[in-house]
């Protein structure tokens, strides 16, 4: 699994030459309702093992969700499903709050 910080992410969605990488939050409704990166799929943690035939296996997954600890045993997850492109972002929305985008709700 490989690590992007939210500066990096940033960086990659910036970036008109790369294809956009599905940005799965796994994180509950609320915490999505309170904040998310623009376009990122919601699909909440405990419901990934009942929908992963929603995901695309040959698409980059950047897994988000509160500080970095969920999304990291998800994107775990789908690598052990066979999932080749998984990224997790260090410090999730909270680091991207603080990092990139300052009027961004915390929480």
């Amino acid at each position: 699994m490989e690590h992007v910080t939210a500066l990096e992410l940033a960086a990659r969605l910036g970036d008109p030459s790369r294809l956009r990488p599905l940005l799965l939050d796994v994180r509950e409704n609320w915490e999505f309702a309170t904040c998310s990166i623009e376009g990122s799929t919601l699909i909440p943690m405990n419901t990934i093992p009942a929908r992963i035939e929603e995901l695309d296996e040959d698409v980059e997954i950047v897994c988000i969700c509160h500080h970095g600890a969920r999304s990291m045993a998800v994107a775990a997850f789908l690598e052990r499903n066979g999932f080749g492109k998984v990224t997790n972002l260090t410090g999730g929305i909270h680091a991207w709050a603080v990092q990139v985008d300052p009027a961004m709700s915390k929480y």
